[in-house]
C-alpha cells in the first residue's frame, strides 16, 4: 500500500525499496489507492492486482508505445485496465477479457467510478475465444490471465498483434520459481517456462525481460 509522509524520515521493515520507489514515482491517486484496498477487503489472492508501482509502469509503456487498440487478457479487479487507460491516446480502446464472470459487477463499478469507462470494453469469458471472435488487431497487448495458457495465449496474441506491436507478460519468474528445480512439477510454473522459451526461441520478435515482481517480459513483434 501507499507511504504516507515518508520522504525524508527514513524508511524501515522488509519493503523498504517497494516503499522509496512508491515515493520517487507519480502517485498512485485516489481512486486506485480505494480500488486496491477494495481489492484486499474483499477478494481472495489480492496480489494478483498490479498495484501502485506496475501500474505506473504500465500507464508510462502505454504512453511510450501509443497504441491505438489494446488487448488485456486478465481483467481481475480492474486495476491494470485502468493504469493502461490512462496511458491511451484520445480515440484508442482497451479490450480487457477476464474469465471469472463473479468478478463482472466488481469490475464495471470501479470502471465507471475511473471515468475512463468509455476507453475500456470489459468482455467476459474464455480469452482464447473471445479474441479470434473480436476480429482485431492490436498494437499492443498486456498478457496476465490464466499461467497455465500463457503458451495457448502467445500463439493467440501473434496472430493477432500488428507487426511492430507490443506484449507485455507478466508473472514470467514466477517468484523465481522458473529456476528452481523444486517446482518441476508445478504445472503452472512449467507452463511458464515453456512459454518463455518459446520467446526467446521466436525469432518473429525481440525480448527484453523486467526483474521486478514476478518478472515481465517485453516482447516486439518484429516488422
Amino acid at each position: 500500500m501507499e507511504a504516507s509522509g515518508s520522504k525524508g524520515i527514513g524508511y524501515t521493515g522488509e519493503d523498504v525499496l517497494e516503499e522509496y520507489i512508491k515515493d520517487h514515482i507519480e502517485p498512485e491517486g485516489d481512486l486506485l489507492y480505494a480500488l486496491y484496498r477494495d481489492t484486499n477487503l474483499r477478494l481472495l489472492n489480492p496480489r494478483m492486482a498490479s498495484g501502485h508501482i506496475q501500474g505506473r509502469l504500465l500507464k508510462m509503456l502505454t504512453g511510450m508505445i501509443r497504441p491505438r487498440t489494446v488487448l488485456e487478457i486478465g481483467t481481475f479487479t480492474g486495476y491494470s485496465a485502468i493504469c493502461i487507460a490512462q496511458g491511451l491516446e484520445e480515440g484508442a480502446m482497451l479490450h480487457t477479457v477476464e474469465v471469472d464472470d463473479e468478478l463482472h459487477d466488481f469490475i464495471e463499478g470501479w470502471l465507471a467510478k475511473s471515468g475512463l469507462h468509455d476507453r475500456i470494453s470489459l468482455h467476459i469469458g474464455d480469452a482464447t475465444r473471445i479474441v479470434p471472435q473480436l476480429g482485431l488487431m492490436f498494437d499492443m497487448i498486456f498478457m496476465d490471465g490464466e499461467k497455465r495458457q500463457y503458451p495457448e495465449y502467445y500463439e493467440m496474441c501473434m496472430d493477432h498483434l500488428v507487426p511492430g506491436g507490443y506484449i507485455l507478460a507478466d508473472n514470467t519468474l514466477w517468484d523465481g520459481h522458473v529456476a528452481d528445480a523444486a517446482y518441476d512439477r508445478d504445472s503452472q510454473t512449467v507452463a511458464i517456462r515453456r512459454f518463455n522459451d518459446m520467446v526467446a526461441g521466436d525469432s518473429r520478435v525481440t525480448v527484453a525481460m523486467i526483474p521486478f515482481r514476478d518478472g515481465m517480459t517485453l516482447i516486439r513483434k518484429n516488422r
